[in-house]
């Protein structure tokens, strides 16, 4: 199986998953862009994976529905998009016909009430919820479940490389160095990712390894980021989802 980006809008990915003439994609916005790589590439539609309800990851599905009629619209399970033809909810598995894979879904409220995230071997296609350097911004849900989300994602393993829907990439760092200005790690991943974008190519796919070196919102349990984000609130972080909150708060404005 191959992973490829198809650029969408200013900063979309819609991945696409693909073994010799089949494929599936996830969160097609703009369904233009993803029916001419489909079939610039000879691929068949088997399905679609959708991760949340916003117009930028659903609205190209009735257009490659247009061109593949018997093609799977996988939602979750409470999600208000009315296109889909199968719902998911928390531990489903989904087989992806024609790729001989199985997708396994974790819900991750948050971003929105309806997300979800699909986890394709290592691969983890995590839409709106995890960014490389950030996560999503709470239109719907509370801190409390995007930080429990975000638990939930980091449990799957550093190994796990994970393909987001936007390239926020150096945004999110910028941020992410004024929150831990003397990590190492976090100068570095920067330097190699403007290096990439001068280029062209994208930051992504990312590693769970990478994101708890580097994301602060997965280190909010850690001493120096709570300090930060106690000295930038001026209130105190008691626990991991004081800090959360306040660094969600923080970037928010940021």
């Amino acid at each position: 199986m191959s992973i490829s980006p198809i650029p969408a809008f200013d900063d979309n990915y819609i991945w696409c998953l693909s073994a010799t003439d089949h494929a599936w994609v996830v969160d097609p916005g703009d369904g233009d862009a993803a029916a001419a790589y489909l079939l610039e590439q000879g691929l068949e539609l088997g399905g679609v994976l959708i991760t949340h309800h916003h117009s930028d990851h659903v609205a190209g599905v009735a257009t490659l529905k247009r061109h593949w009629p018997d093609a799977e619209v996988v939602v979750p399970v409470n999600s208000p998009f009315q296109g889909g033809t199968q719902t998911v909810s928390e531990g489903s598995r989904i087989l992806l016909e024609g790729l001989h894979q199985i997708a396994t879904v974790t819900l991750c409220p948050g971003h929105t009430l309806d997300h979800c995230a699909y986890q394709v071997g290592h691969h983890l296609f995590c839409g709106d919820t995890l960014f490389s350097g950030g996560c999503g911004r709470l239109f719907e849900g509370s801190a409390e479940q995007m930080h429990d989300s975000l638990h939930k994602l980091r449990m799957l393993g550093a190994s796990t490389l994970l393909y987001p829907a936007h390239e926020y990439t150096l945004a999110n760092l910028a941020f992410a160095q004024a929150v831990e200005p003397d990590n190492e790690q976090l100068q570095a991943y920067q330097l190699r990712c403007s290096k990439l974008r001068q280029d062209g190519i994208p930051t992504l796919p990312t590693s769970m390894a990478n994101e708890l070196a580097i994301n602060p919102f997965l280190r909010s349990h850690l001493p120096q980021v709570q300090a930060a984000a106690e000295r930038h609130s001026g209130h105190p972080c008691q626990d991991s989802l004081a800090c959360f909150t306040q660094l969600r708060a923080w970037k928010d404005r940021f």
